[in-house]
């Protein structure tokens, strides 16, 4: 993998972790559905491979990739990014400890640690991700084991000084997650940034094309990658060699597709600000965007994804979800269509009434690579009813 990092991205990702196959000549990675191999003598693996639980030549070759990628040193793919999330908190922390998450954060990520680890004895404070000063406040010296945080944030896209908060997370002593989903490795590499760990959903971007669930945690550190690892062996919530397969077939295009992706965003935000039933439109490349700055230094550019509140209240932004027509009302973001929904009812439901909860007349969009002027005759026809 090492000598790879010379190349370009889009040759990474075409071929990190993926030579042909010795045997065949194949030049896609077999899906290896395979239990367990013949080892040469007792104790002598072939490959290093015993069973596929430990390892897996198929999710191999798409954890080298993503290590390449994201210019780290260990990759570990997962069955869900959720799953990927929990392994990275129970090797890091312990009861006792204490995390700092955005006041902004994905839904699943804040019932992961309200529900699953407040109970087992780990604390939370939130701050904003804009705030690097209040990120600072926020940490308690000698507990806090990691900062986490998701730049550009779901939903609401806030923008993560992610070297200034490397700084605040060694000084404490802590490590910095930093939930590159939204971005993907094309747009902005946060372990050349200072930080430690990298989260992803792969169901999203990377796999890019909405048939695949996954997760992965890709590690600055040799030594904490492996200790992912064998955690994972320990626990199970490996990636499936089918899944692994249709993650690295997405990788191979993502950096045309978010080229697009981003193409008709702009595009798309350009609509948005001019509409009169539009208010406040969330997107890192607008100038008045609280991070414009920071994300105009550390992401190569500002993506797909989108969020606006309608003016007219909840009701109408729920209508405005209900009349798509090329926008498809439904969770999850990342894939080749446009997604669209209501954050506070579906994606962060599980917020409400926390310091999360988001605002009821938000939308958030995920652009696909449609014909951008179909996107946005769709948006105006919903949004004028």
């Amino acid at each position: 993998m090492g000598e790879m990092q010379d190349y370009g991205f889009e040759t990474r990702a075409i071929h990190a972790g993926q030579p042909p196959d010795d045997s065949t000549g194949a030049v896609m990675t077999p899906i290896y559905a395979v239990t367990t191999y013949k080892q040469d003598g007792v104790g002598g693996l072939r490959g290093g491979y015993e069973y596929s639980r430990t390892a897996n030549p198929t999710r191999r070759a798409l954890e080298d990739c993503l290590a390449a990628l994201e210019d780290g040193a260990r990759g570990v793919a997962f069955s869900s990014g959720m799953a990927a999330e929990d392994a990275l908190i129970r090797v890091t922390c312990g009861p006792g400890d204490h995390v700092v998450i955005p006041n902004d954060a994905y839904g699943g990520t804040y019932r992961l640690f309200k529900q699953a680890f407040q109970p087992w004895g780990l604390s939370f404070t939130t701050a904003s991700v804009h705030d690097n000063a209040a990120i600072g406040a926020a940490v308690r010296p000698g507990q806090t084991k990691l900062i986490w945080i998701e730049t550009p944030s779901n939903p609401l896209l806030g923008v993560a000084d992610i070297g200034g908060i490397a700084q605040i997370a060694k000084d404490a002593g802590a490590l910095l997650v930093v939930d590159n989903t939204f971005a993907t490795p094309y747009l902005q590499r946060p372990l050349t940034l200072g930080a430690d760990v990298v989260v992803h959903s792969t169901t999203k971007y990377a796999g890019g094309h909405s048939d695949v669930v996954g997760g992965a945690v890709v590690t600055a550190s040799e030594v904490l990658g492996q200790a992912i690892a064998v955690f994972q062996n320990s626990t199970g919530g490996t990636a499936g060699p089918f899944d692994a397969y249709l993650v690295l077939r997405g990788l191979k295009t993502l950096g045309v597709r978010m080229d697009r992706h981003c193409d008709n965003a702009e595009r798309v935000v350009d609509f948005l600000t001019a509409h009169d039933a539009v208010g406040q439109v969330f997107y890192p490349g607008l100038l008045d965007h609280l991070g414009y700055q920071v994300a105009s230094t550390q992401m190569k550019r500002f993506g797909g994804m989108v969020s606006f509140r309608v003016k007219a209240g909840a009701a109408a932004a729920a209508e405005v979800c209900d009349r798509t027509k090329i926008f498809t009302l439904a969770e999850s973001l990342g894939g080749v269509e446009s997604l669209i929904e209501q954050p506070a009812t579906m994606t962060h439901a599980s917020v409400a009434g926390s310091e999360l909860e988001v605002p009821r007349d938000l939308v958030r969009l995920s652009v696909g690579i449609e014909s951008v002027e179909d996107l946005i005759r769709d948006l105006d026809q919903a949004l004028t009813g």
